[in-house]
């Protein structure tokens, strides 16, 4: 393995190399140092940077647009439980995971009593999507919408877990953002708003993503997800025979055709084009420069070089499989409006057409007088709102990642006007408090990254825009944007509506529209990355444990209280007891069915961060209960009137 700092300068220089390559990003097999991909508005970009032999090379539409992985790992990540040993408690067979610690072990309430040999295994880069949608449905945290009528694409529901962990992550965003600043309120606008909002916003005119359609099939792709690239043989004797017809493929050898491949993480991009290329190169066996190329050794084909289907000309077009027929009957990208519609009102006809809202956004700027007039808010000073945004996305996919329908997260940060100077340390502070965030509710650092937009790569109304990106199973994709708006939003309502949407400053006495800074979240990506972040596997006492490593805050059960045994009437009372009182506090569960430590494995499935055991010792000597802790599994015994203070100290922080 490579030595950290020699590994990061690599990275750095490879970075450097890579901004003056003409837009086209290579990703080669080995070590990878970073990537980051981002959406939003229809663009994304892409920069991946390794070492060793080069497979493809990728180019993404947006130009001028880079990567930069600051303050993230570089090297792949092992979920981690400490492990440490400690004589069994004679009071118990053993004390280990399976059985709870004895009061007999510990002298006071803070001190470990116990915890098993725990072993970490688990490399997140073998995480696949499979094992986390199957967790999720056997878990009740989401389940396919409509399920009994066989689902429903882009639509999903949350399950008991999942409601909770929703819940909780919403509760954090709040509670981060707007209950613990004074300078922050929030609102709750309607879906449907004025039809008129649209067309100010740009939404009717400009809210589309590029799609291409299979004339075979009628299936229906975003174009700028799909990316083709020619397979071309190389010549063994020789090393390419420099052949080109005209039509893309290159020098350097022979155009077999070309491949299509959906957007994804590069071992799966480039093994699917290397199926394909090979079917190309056995229907094409009988050409004679395909034989005196391979002159009887394995075939070599050239590096990949992926393009998304928006830079692809007609005449290329022509050759490019379809994902859904494997044959040249794809059209041209066209675009498609995202906005789903509906009719208010009795009648149906265009007078009573509406939309359900694309983002949360403009529900704030039109209500932007409505809140500077009742709060009495002075500069700068910003609106949230939670809820939920409905897109018709062509092509829905990575489970909850893209739907059609989605809960946002959104700030609208208004700020005095001016240039890079004025709006620049607004920009990066959110940028600063918006990965402290992710961090404070248990992303790991090193899934974490950036993604600065420059160039064509932002919205024309932006003045600047930084992804916090984070490294999904399917590769890495924007999380959470930060944008520096300008003041587009309010001026557009204004000429619009015909109402001033301004500022007045008692100080100066001068009137503007003041510009905005604007944090977005997706709930439902945020989930999905909380998710994966905690997937974690280990071995305990040499037995496989699987186990969510949620942070507590976000945790969907915070507690299980577990009697020793379920016959044993003082003791099921005094846990039963513990149990109402935690309640009242937080979603905790009752479990008194199967052994201790199948039940301990039960919790630490869903996440649970605490199992308290109620004993005999309980009931008969020292009135403790034993609190394990989910990822290290070491436990402590704590006094019955100090468990809601210890706890509230653990999960809240206070």
């Amino acid at each position: 393995m490579l030595h950290r700092s020699s590994a990061l300068a690599m990275f750095l220089l490879s970075s450097l190399n890579l901004l003056g390559n003409g837009g086209r990003r290579e990703f080669r097999a080995g070590v990878v140092f970073g990537f980051g991909n981002g959406f939003g508005n229809g663009n994304g970009g892409i920069v991946r940077t390794v070492i060793t032999t080069t497979i493809a090379t990728r180019t993404k539409t947006t130009k001028g647009r880079a990567t930069a992985l600051v303050g993230t790992s570089i090297f792949g990540s092992t979920a981690e439980a400490e492990a440490s040993s400690s004589p069994s408690s004679p009071s118990s067979p053993s004390a280990t995971d399976n059985a709870p610690a004895s009061s007999s072990t510990t002298t006071s309430s803070s001190t470990s009593t116990s915890s098993s040999s725990s072993s970490s295994s688990y490399d997140y880069s073998k995480l696949k999507m499979e094992d986390v949608v199957s967790l999720c449905k056997r878990r009740g945290i989401v389940f396919p919408s409509s399920e009994i009528y066989n689902g429903y694409a882009g639509f999903f529901d949350y399950g008991p877990l999942g409601t909770e962990l929703k819940r909780n992550v919403k509760d954090a965003f709040w509670t981060e953002f707007v209950r613990a600043r004074e300078d922050v309120v929030g609102i709750d606008s309607s879906i449907i708003h004025n039809p008129s909002t649209w067309k100010s916003s740009g939404h009717l005119d400009g809210f589309s993503d590029p799609m291409v359609d299979c004339r075979e099939t009628k299936l229906r792709y975003r174009a700028d997800q799909l990316y083709t690239s020619p397979a071309i043989l190389l010549d063994n004797d020789r090393g390419g025979n420099d052949k080109d017809d005209g039509d893309g493929g290159g020098g350097g050898g022979i155009l077999l055709g070309y491949v299509t491949v959906m957007e994804g993480n590069d071992v799966d991009m480039i093994k699917s084009a290397e199926t394909q290329a090979k079917k190309l190169l056995k229907e094409s066996s009988g050409r004679d420069d395909v034989k005196d190329a391979r002159s009887g050794r394995d075939a070599r084909f050239k590096p990949f070089e992926f393009v998304d289907l928006t830079q692809v000309t007609e005449d290329i077009m022509r050759r490019v499989p379809s994902p859904g027929s494997g044959k040249p009957t794809l059209t041209m990208p066209r675009d498609f409006n995202l906005m789903f519609s509906t009719n208010v009102g009795a009648m149906q006809d265009a007078t009573s057409l509406a939309y359900l809202r694309p983002e949360t956004a403009q529900g704030i700027f039109i209500n932007y007088k409505n809140v500077l007039g009742s709060s009495r808010l002075k500069l700068p000073f910003g609106i949230a709102q939670i809820g939920k945004a409905f897109r018709n996305e062509i092509t829905p996919r990575n489970f909850i990642f893209r739907s059609r329908e989605f809960e946002q997260m959104e700030i609208e940060y208004f700020i005095p006007p001016g240039d890079e100077e004025v709006w620049g340390p607004y920009h990066r502070d959110w940028i600063r408090d918006s990965r402290s965030f992710l961090e404070g509710v248990g992303l790991r650092s090193e899934l974490l990254g950036y993604d600065v937009h420059s160039g064509d790569g932002l919205a024309h109304y932006a003045r600047a825009c930084t992804d916090i990106t984070f490294k999904f199973p399917f590769g890495t994709q924007e999380l959470m944007g930060i944008a520096a708006r300008g003041d587009f939003d309010l001026r557009s309502h204004t000429e619009g509506s015909g109402k001033v949407l301004d500022y007045f400053d008692e100080d100066t006495k001068e009137k503007f529209t003041p510009h905005v800074i604007e944090p977005s979240l997706g709930v439902d990506r945020l989930v999905l990355a909380l998710i994966c972040s905690a997937y974690a596997e280990d071995e305990i006492n040499g037995e496989k444990r699987n186990y969510l490593s949620f942070h507590p805050r976000i945790a969907p059960v915070k507690v299980a209280v577990l009697p020793l045994v379920k016959n044993k009437e003082p003791l099921v009372d005094a846990a039963r007891a513990l149990f109402g009182k935690l309640q009242r506090r937080w979603n905790v569960m009752y479990d008194q069915t199967g052994a201790i430590g199948r039940r301990y494995r039960r919790a630490d499935e869903i996440g649970v961060p605490y199992c308290i055991t109620v004993d005999f010792d309980t009931i008969e000597k020292d009135g403790a209960v034993t609190v394990r802790d989910r990822d290290t599994t070491e436990q402590v015994r704590i006094p019955l009137d100090e468990v809601v203070p210890y706890l509230s100290k653990m999960i809240d922080g206070y």
